[in-house]
């Protein structure tokens, strides 16, 4: 389909998702109340008009009257944005008075019952409307004008229609809506079909000595071998198909595998990047990468990358390459320059749509290109049912109009993972013949927007959005729904519902249709937590990303590394009617000279800042004042470059104006470590806040007590965040900090029993009793996977303390730091069900108690035990009984002197830096100690060299 009839059919969905919106249901029903009779009687008509229009937009494609309409669905979409703008400001002066009214209050301070707060709001709204009371400043008639102007547009689209004689469509044609709150089945796993027979081919190619073979020249140690075919045809599926089968190649032929994704818009230094974290993991290691250095100038990078691969046989796919011509010229043959130090008979498997990028990319180098076969039909048949039925399903009932579906799909990997997808969903013969005699499936790319058409509203306008970002852009589930959630694209009907767990359906609803699709496991350190962390990340497929960028039409554009998403550059034209903004690197140019002319914006997302570059206060002063619509402000908005923090200026100022952003819900400034972070106390007059994001700044210091819709803070845990008792939805908190200052009592985490994830306390020995610990009671706080208790100084009471600090139940991880009671807590040596009974991992850092060590009685589940810098002279007397356990990793315990009788599950014995004499003993042949890790598959003895710091860093030292 050519790109002319790919955006005719991407604005009439488009035009199906708001026209059919949930959302403008919502909306009006929700005005209601601040509205005339006469008014309401009116609106109340449209809402038959509505459903009659999402009939009839399904066959507007085939209108040849698409050019009025297209005019006539702007307008209607100006007039709601217009509503919904007026609407938020509504909700905003109402979260204003329940803040002013709760500080008016006798013990304003402690957070309200539910109920008792949703009556506040109620009354609030009802009492300070800014339709009913002038003195809230509010524009009474706005929200009505803009209401009566959805009206007038909607009437006029009647007219028009009827004129076509499009107003009376079949219900058999209606698009199956989906139930937002249903639950979702499980995504398949993905698997190969029919692809062995290419794969051995290609495997053959990669391990053939080329010693004798002509070259067109001597001194390149590789060759390349290309597949090419159409978007959607499995070409990078195979790739991973053979990348499999090396990595788990027992022979070895390979020191390196490596994968990088090219795509139409590179940047040579970050390919060059990629490889060189890539080549400097060893085959086959579960660390994670070691992140690139900062280099000035790419012939550095280009030699380091030289250094990394000399000598050695590696074999690297480029996925996803262009010709010259396609991505701008740009010197494809460069990428090849520091992989000719390798050694011979390494291999290059690129995947590419066009054969022409062989040519351009293999200049003086050998290579062979094959394109891609078609799956027979029967791999193919078996791969969709794979993805249409749910495992174990009888087959019989579906297995004749299976075959007729899966013919019509012309043997697209793609086409059967994202119709099988959306037919799981509903296991019904007759849905699966009406799915059949769809004439959407006549052209290629039909299946994908019959896919698309399946979609309920909130989920098309989420996929939507997803156009923000570049072409093979890693995005991350969390992230991208609370996104989503910012922008106000998911609710709940169900009032018990939260509404991150609908953005979870939606997108696991997307992800069981590939429209999204798993790209791999990102590891990374933890810095809070002696941890490694592994996040996973997700893909759109190019032929996907085309479809939302065709359903998103001018509301979301992108401009990647100085070229827009229609090739124009910074001189181009960016819509004026833009919504969505991506910016790929800062340019404080272009933000005030092109940006701040676009006033409709509700996302900007800035996504890196280079390291010589500084973030001046003059630019955010003029995003604020020139975007006043903002729901998403990101700066530096990047959790996988490594590189791409806001650095300068060292102290980044966030301008007091910030607080004129009245929409704003997402507010990102991702700072570098060294960066400090100064925050305005307008800040908290955001009311509508969900999430603050300031990256690895730890020097922050704020109060944030009226911010009573926040749910996510990000930063180091050093930072100072105080007067949070009445933030109940609060979700993530990095750390706090107990003080006797006002505001960071224990007191303050008492009511937030939402928080989630990990969580580091410090400060313990400010706390002077049991009853005090009691206060934070951990025990409710039954969302938390990952704690760090933390004395920071010496405590009297340190025992009843910590005894007071009993963390909840489902506790994964727990880590204690500079623990000195005389005594152990009753939940960690005992056996009662009110402890961590299924802690899976255990970090005692800095135990001063002498001694054995405590027995761990009530962790009988635990796989991992971490004992650094502690004072005892024996392990923990339990331990063959701890019969889960995996590994053992013990650090500066320079006491210790003998290994007890170990659990037999233990696989993984690590030592470092202990004595002399107990590491020696355990590496001598015939020692008592030596004897008892015999059965141990892994050991490992180090000398770890940071002693002073804590064992999130000292991890460093393992291999």
């Amino acid at each position: 389909m050519d790109p002319v009839s790919i955006a005719a059919v991407g604005w009439s969905v488009t035009m199906v998702g708001w026209l059919a919106s949930a959302t403008i249901s919502r909306l009006l029903n929700k005005c209601f109340d601040y509205i005339d009779h006469d008014t309401k009687k009116k609106l109340a008509q449209l809402q038959s008009k509505i459903l009659v229009l999402e009939r009839v937009m399904e066959v507007v494609d085939t209108s040849p009257y698409r050019p009025r309409l297209e005019q006539l669905f702007k307008e209607l979409k100006t007039a709601y944005y217009d509503a919904e703008e007026i609407l938020d400001a509504v909700e905003y002066h109402c979260l204003e008075r329940q803040v002013k009214d709760s500080k008016l209050q006798p013990g304003g301070s402690a957070p309200p019952a539910k109920k008792d707060r949703m009556k506040k709001i109620s009354f609030a709204m009802a009492k300070f409307s800014p339709l009913k009371n002038k003195e809230s400043g509010m524009p009474n008639k706005m929200l009505i004008k803009s209401l009566k102007k959805v009206g007038e547009v909607i009437n006029e689209a009647h007219e028009i229609l009827d004129e076509l004689n499009l107003s009376s469509i079949s219900n058999d044609n209606r698009r199956r809506e989906m139930v937002t709150n249903a639950p979702t089945t499980a995504v398949s796993a993905q698997k190969v079909f029919g692809r062995g027979n290419d794969r051995d081919k290609i495997i053959a190619m990669l391990h053939e000595k080329e010693g004798d073979d002509p070259s067109t020249s001597n001194d390149v140690c590789f060759s390349v071998i290309g597949i090419h075919g159409v978007s959607g045809s499995g070409k990078s599926t195979l790739a991973q198909f053979v990348c499999a089968r090396e990595e788990n190649n027992k022979e070895g032929h390979f020191d390196l595998v490596m994968w990088v994704h090219v795509s139409q818009n590179f940047s040579v230094s970050d390919i060059f990047k990629e490889l060189y974290e890539a080549a400097s993991q060893p085959k086959g290691s579960s660390e994670p990468n070691i992140p690139c250095p900062i280099f000035h100038n790419l012939n550095t990078l280009e030699k380091q990358l030289g250094m990394k691969l000399d000598g050695k046989r590696f074999l690297l796919v480029l996925d996803d390459v262009w010709s010259s011509e396609d991505c701008g010229g740009q010197n494809l043959p460069g990428l090849l320059t520091p992989l000719k130090v390798g050694k011979r008979g390494s291999k290059i498997l690129v995947t590419t749509r066009s054969k022409h990028a062989l040519t351009d990319l293999c200049v003086g180098v050998r290579y062979t290109a094959m394109s891609i076969t078609e799956v027979d039909e029967t791999a193919f048949f078996e791969l969709f049912m794979h993805y249409a039925l749910e495992y174990g399903q009888d087959r019989s009932l579906f297995k004749t109009i299976g075959e007729e579906i899966a013919e019509k799909l012309k043997g697209s990997p793609l086409a059967a993972r994202t119709v099988g997808g959306n037919l799981r969903q509903q296991q019904d013969v007759d849905h699966w013949r009406r799915v059949r005699d769809q004439d959407l499936f006549k052209v290629r790319t039909g299946p994908l927007w019959w896919s698309y058409y399946q979609l309920g509203e909130q989920a098309r306008r989420c996929f939507a959005y997803c156009s923000i970002f570049p072409r093979r852009h890693r995005l991350y589930r969390d992230d991208l729904v609370r996104l989503w959630m910012a922008e106000g694209f998911i609710r709940s009907t169900d009032e018990g519902v939260d509404i991150e767990d609908v953005g979870l359906e939606i997108f696991n609803q997307l992800l069981s249709i590939s429209f999204l699709q798993p790209g791999g496991m990102e590891r990374d350190r933890v810095w809070n937590f002696p941890s490694i962390r592994e996040k996973e990340y997700y893909l759109i497929h190019d032929l996907l990303h085309d479809l939302a960028e065709a359903v998103s039409g001018s509301d979301c554009f992108r401009i990647d590394n100085n070229t827009s998403q229609n090739g124009k550059g910074w001189k181009g034209d960016v819509p004026r009617d833009v919504r969505h903004l991506f910016v790929q690197s800062y340019d404080a140019a272009l933000i005030t000279e092109k940006i701040h002319e676009l006033g409709k914006l509700h996302t900007l997302i800035i996504y890196s800042v280079g390291e010589d570059t500084p973030v001046e206060e003059t630019v955010i002063k003029k995003i604020i004042k020139s975007l006043p619509k903002l729901r998403v402000l990101a700066i530096a908005n990047s959790s996988q470059q490594k590189d791409a923090f806001i650095r300068k200026p060292d102290t980044f100022s966030v301008p007091e104006s910030v607080g004129l952003l009245k929409h704003l819900r997402y507010l990102a400034f991702r700072t570098d470590r060294k960066c400090r972070v100064v925050l305005p106390s307008s800040l908290n007059q955001l009311y509508q806040m969900q999430l603050l994001d300031f990256g690895l700044c730890g020097d922050l210091v704020f109060s944030c007590g009226d911010l009573m819709n926040l749910r996510h803070v990000f930063c180091v845990s050093g930072s100072r965040i105080s007067n949070i008792s009445r933030l109940v939805s609060l979700q993530t908190l990095p750390g706090f900090r107990v003080s006797n200052e006002q505001g960071h009592e224990a007191i303050q985490l008492t009511y937030l029993n939402r928080l989630s994830g990990e969580l580091y306390i410090s400060g313990l020995e400010m706390v002077k009793s049991r009853e005090e610990a009691l206060e934070f009671d951990l025990a409710a706080k039954k969302r938390l996977t990952h704690l760090t208790l933390s004395f920071d100084g010496s405590s009297e009471v340190a025992a009843e303390v910590l005894d007071g600090l009993c963390p909840p139940v489902g506790l994964e991880e727990l880590s204690i730091n500079c623990y000195e009671g005389s005594v152990y807590p009753n939940w960690m040596v005992g056996r009662q069900n009110d402890g961590p009974e299924k802690l899976q991992k255990l970090c005692l850092w800095r135990w001063s108690q002498l001694g054995p060590a405590p027995s761990l009685k009530a962790f009988i589940h635990l796989r991992e035990l971490h004992l650094w810098y502690c004072s005892w002279n024996a392990f923990p007397g339990n331990m063959e009984h701890l019969s889960s356990l995996k590994e053992l990793h013990i650090s500066t315990c320079l006491n210790l002197r003998s290994v007890p009788t170990l659990p037999r599950s233990l696989e993984l014995f690590l030592v470092s830096h202990c004595n002399d004499g107990f590491m020696e003993s355990c590496q001598t042949d015939g020692h008592p100690n030596w004897q008892k890790l015999q059965p141990i598959h892994q050991k490992y003895f180090r000398v770890c060299v940071d002693e002073d710091k804590p064992p999130s860093r000292a991890f460093n030292c393992w291999t």
